[in-house]
């Protein structure tokens, strides 16, 4: 594992759910000082070493990088565990760090330009997009892994503006290739941009993490489309 590179922040949290008004998370720094902002979203793990891994990944391309701990401090390795994390999620929770993050990253004097993209893997992508409906003042674009459809986080695709890149394995058990069809429709339906693709791969495939399922070439290649799109939406404006 390569040594990380981030450090653990906190920052503010506006509503009931945050009683202590303020969250945590792990920020990375872009080695330029500056540069677009970008909320990454952890997967029902929770916010594990492999995500700081990306975060450092995605800050050595040129991004200001945070990524929150939504489950407040929990984690773990067990899927069951994780399912049941997952399904207890506190969604207001979510939802005011996510906009936390967003305010936080806009205000930081090393976001330039002042856009902030969110960006997540499994439950995260599609928390990722949640939080483009519910700021979408605040998000410019979303990155989507194979977003894990969780009937407690309603995405309404009618309040997201901004355009969206989703990626998804074509074997993968948890989203069949219809469902992911099916959004990728209701979100050009809504009327945001949207790319899709689909690799020969099974869920988290991105995941290096974890032998068991990570595919390098469809990783490669998913990273190879997500670097120009961050780029063209976020960087260049």
């Amino acid at each position: 594992m390569s040594e990380l590179r981030g450090t653990m922040m906190q920052f503010p949290v506006a509503g009931a759910n945050a009683p202590a008004g303020l969250a945590t998370g792990y920020l990375s720094l872009p080695p330029s000082g500056s540069g677009p902002g970008l909320i990454l979203l952890q997967e029902w793990w929770g916010l594990v070493d492999h995500i700081k891994q990306v975060a450092d990944r995605l800050a050595a391309e040129g991004y200001v990088v945070l990524a929150p701990d939504l489950y407040r401090g929990a984690s773990t390795s067990s899927p069951d565990d994780a399912q049941r994390l997952m399904m207890a999620l506190d969604l207001p929770f979510a939802a005011q760090a996510m906009g936390g993050a967003a305010d936080w990253l806009h205000a930081h004097e090393a976001v330039h330009p002042k856009r902030v993209g969110a960006m997540g893997f499994c439950m995260g992508g599609q928390l990722a997009l949640y939080a483009a409906t519910v700021h979408p003042e605040a998000i410019d674009a979303v990155v989507d892994f194979y977003g894990v459809f969780n009937p407690h986080v309603p995405v309404d695709l009618r309040q997201l503006r901004a355009p969206v890149l989703a990626h998804f394995g074509v074997h993968d058990r948890s989203i069949p290739r219809e469902q992911a069809e099916r959004l990728l429709r209701d979100i050009t339906h809504a009327g945001a941009d949207c790319d899709g693709y689909f690799y020969e791969a099974g869920h988290a495939f991105f995941n290096d993490s974890r032998p068991a399922v990570y595919d390098a070439a469809a990783a490669a290649l998913a990273w190879n489309r997500t670097l120009p799109f961050l780029h063209s939406t976020l960087a260049t404006h």
